[in-house]
């Protein structure tokens, strides 16, 4: 049996494989309320069928102005739970399983009024100049975290993950090359973390369900962090019943980066093979014969596919394929499979 088609279990959470939905924004919130709407159904549903094992619902903002854009979802308020709800029973009556990344855009947040970050540092030209966070700011998202994870229990997902990457605001926080603070989050690695490890805290003290952070291993600047750097803060987030680091890479700073097929693999082989826990690798993972070999080669527990099931919400079906492996369509589909 291929390995991408074998069930992967966290925290008594079965996935019936190890294919995962990536997180990718649909910017579709059109009345900017941060509601879900008819694309968001369809869209997610879709993968469902598709029989993608997990689906991640795109990057969902704790807080108004955490959002990267005005019509991105949002989950800092009571009313956004019903639709939530509705996304979560559309895509468990196909056999997947939910998770939801809750998240803060920070400086790269493109909405109207202030924008906030651990320190006034802009993107870049294109961006506004962010408010420094007071400390009373940091308690207040952290609490909105913390919220967030009770409207997403709410709602019905199986898992949450936290958006720690791709120059956002934990991993504002966590980088040298966004974060000057002087305070107790600022400075030192530990003091870096802080902001994390409270967000963790706070989200556990209401969440007993798998948790995922998605981080961003290479700065590909100068004076950022690397892969190896990381591994302290995976060893810290371990200790704090973090289950899955989800390895991406880059977009804290403007950077060139050289992507290639599987580029960002080797982030999560080295971070799973030094700190022993679950790691997803991601990125220009487009076969089932990449994807098993990843699995296969114990360079990751799971594979988050993200433009390939843009292009093809059936993949799993043609991985199967690809892999001699024989998974059952949905009743209506059968024909389909009729030669």
């Amino acid at each position: 049996m291929a390995k991408l088609f074998t069930p992967f279990t966290i925290r008594g959470v079965e996935f019936k494989n190890r294919i995962v939905m990536a997180p990718m924004c649909m910017y579709s919130s059109h009345n900017l309320d941060g509601k879900v709407e008819d694309w968001h159904k369809i869209h997610y549903a879709t993968r469902a069928v598709g029989q993608v094992g997990l689906i991640i619902v795109e990057a969902t903002a704790v807080l108004p102005e955490g959002r990267i854009s005005d019509r991105d979802l949002g989950i800092w308020s009571d009313d956004h739970v019903d639709g939530l709800s509705e996304l979560v029973r559309l895509m468990k009556q196909h056999g997947a399983k939910t998770g939801i990344q809750i998240a803060h855009a920070g400086r790269k947040a493109t909405v109207d009024g202030d924008i906030y970050a651990p320190s006034a540092l802009r993107f870049n030209d294109q961006y506004k100049t962010p408010v420094e966070m007071s400390l009373a700011e940091i308690r207040e998202t952290i609490d909105a975290f913390r919220d967030a994870a009770i409207r997403a229990k709410k709602a019905g997902f199986d898992l949450i993950e936290l958006h720690a990457a791709h120059g956002y605001l934990i991993n504002e926080f966590l980088s040298p090359l966004a974060n000057e603070r002087t305070d107790e989050y600022g400075g030192p690695s530990e003091n870096r973390y802080r902001f994390l490890r409270e967000i963790i805290d706070s989200v556990r003290s209401e969440w007993d369900g798998p948790l995922f952070v998605r981080i961003s291993a290479e700065d590909y600047a100068d004076g950022g962090m690397s892969t190896s750097q990381y591994i302290e803060m995976v060893n810290w987030m371990k200790t704090q019943d973090v289950d899955l680091i989800d390895v991406s890479s880059g977009a804290v700073v403007p950077a060139k980066i050289d992507a290639y097929p599987g580029y960002q693999v080797p982030f999560s082989e080295q971070i799973r093979k030094e700190t022993g826990i679950a790691t997803g690798a991601v990125g220009l993972i487009t076969t089932g014969l990449q994807a098993e070999e990843i699995l296969k080669n114990e360079r990751a527990d799971v594979v988050l596919l993200a433009r390939e099931l843009l292009r093809n919400p059936y993949w799993p079906y043609s991985a199967a394929k690809e892999l001699g492996v024989a998974i059952e369509p949905p009743k209506q589909y059968d024909r389909g499979w009729i030669l």
